[in-house]
């Protein structure tokens, strides 16, 4: 994985409970997503993975239950992932990067919660070397990665924008959502699954 450097965007202070709110939806969903995917056919380093990642992303659950007061919506029945593991390893690498980008938009605010992001960071890293192997393996299965990464990019801004969707984060949407958007365009670029839009 190439080092993880990114511009740091600080916030206000008043915008601390609706980034924790947003995150508190984000590992909710992350933690359902986790255990959809430990039900498909996947390589077994990758479900002992997700096994360790399901308790990770319970613990940051509890922490943000705490901070924020209340718990997420439980869903009733987990949501659906693809079954095939070229698409699934690109969705879970898709939205494990959107996570780590809310994590580091957080982290301005509340440096307490490094470790959540150190633990973003590596939970990104190991799909990233999942999708290079997947790449770099047989080309079926690289291209149905490659149709994949393109059909989720292009279903990312809207959601993007969902998750920004509070009051006080309004005078900053444009702004946050490009420099989320531009970070996880920058990632799937670099690993191959994406032909950049940007330059420089």
């Amino acid at each position: 994985m190439s080092p993880d450097v990114t511009t740091s965007i600080r916030l206000p202070p008043e915008c601390e409970t609706a980034l924790l709110e947003r995150f508190l939806k984000a590992e909710a969903m992350a933690l359902w997503t986790v255990r959809s995917a430990q039900l498909q056919d996947v390589p077994p380093n990758v479900y002992a993975f997700l096994r360790k990642h399901e308790e990770d992303e319970q613990h940051h659950l509890a922490q943000f239950e705490t901070m924020v007061g209340r718990q997420p919506r439980e869903r009733e029945r987990l949501p659906s992932v693809p079954r095939q593991w070229p698409a699934l390893a690109v969705q879970i690498y898709g939205y494990e990067s959107l996570g780590l980008e809310f994590a580091r938009l957080l982290l301005p605010l509340r440096l307490d919660l490094a470790s959540i992001l150190e633990d973003e960071i590596v939970h990104v890293g190991f799909f990233e070397q999942e999708i290079r192997r997947i790449l770099s393996g047989e080309s079926s299965a690289a291209e149905q990665a490659r149709i994949s990464a393109l059909a989720w990019w292009r279903k990312l801004p809207p959601t993007v924008n969902r998750y920004l969707e509070a009051g006080v984060l309004d005078p900053f949407r444009p702004m946050l959502a490009g420099h989320i958007l531009a970070a996880i365009e920058r990632r799937f670029a670099e690993t191959g699954l994406l032909k950049s839009t940007t330059t420089g």
